[in-house]
């Protein structure tokens, strides 16, 4: 989801501005995925990076986190949506990481739809863990280093328990995967929207799914 502070600069309003409009985005697309039956959603929050930004800005991320968690709760119940959340959110302020866990500890047992917050997550850092994990294994003789398949590898990333993303979108007209889902989107179909996040909408998401209903994927086959 990119673009947000673009977004706000190209209407001369502050970089939070940017986010709370990108934060409408979010609930249509979420919308748009439980109407056409997709089961799971993953959204790129916050990187690993993204700690770098202006610490006013960050706080202000952070709220708009915690305000989103505080006010689609109910909503997510109601719909029968269960929130999960991948990468370092140790990382995020206790007040934040308290807000997500009750989140993900209520909707818990709902089945309709599976939406997956990226927060403090980078791909490389998932990837290095998942190695050192197999090596300390392998270092300790519990694993047999022949018996290291791509099988086993998937089943060490925060991902283990999700299939892998049949379609990436990517906003803002930006060319590059900027560190998200490395190896679980080797073979995902890429679709590229120029708008920023701010400006995407239902019928964006709806464009880039019946985009991928017309490839045709070979997965390396002719």
């Amino acid at each position: 989801m990119d673009g947000n502070g673009r977004w706000a600069k190209a209407r001369g309003l502050p970089r939070r501005d940017g986010h709370r409009a990108g934060a409408e985005s979010v609930r249509e697309c979420v919308e748009a995925c439980k109407q056409i039956g997709i089961k799971y959603l993953t959204l790129y929050a916050f990187s690993s990076e993204n700690w770098n930004r202006p610490p006013a800005e960050v706080s202000a991320l952070m709220t708009l986190l915690e305000r989103f968690l505080d006010q689609k709760a109910e909503e997510m119940m109601k719909q029968n949506v269960r929130l999960l959340a991948i990468g370092h959110t140790e990382r995020l302020p206790e007040k934040t990481r308290n807000k997500l866990r009750k989140a993900m500890e209520r909707t818990a047992g709902n089945t309709s739809m599976t939406l997956v917050l990226a927060l403090s997550y980078g791909s490389r850092e998932e990837i290095t863990e998942a190695a050192r994990s197999i090596a300390k294994d392998a270092a300790a003789g519990t694993l047999d280093p022949d018996s290291i398949t791509k099988e086993l590898f998937a089943s060490r990333l925060y991902t283990s328990d999700m299939p892998d993303p049949d379609l990436l979108i990517r906003t803002s007209g930006e060319l590059r995967i900027s560190n998200f889902l490395l190896w679980q989107i080797s073979y995902s179909e890429i679709v590229i929207f120029k708008k920023y996040w701010p400006d995407f909408h239902q019928s964006d998401l709806f464009e880039a799914v019946e985009e991928y209903s017309r490839r045709h994927r070979r997965f390396g086959a002719l």
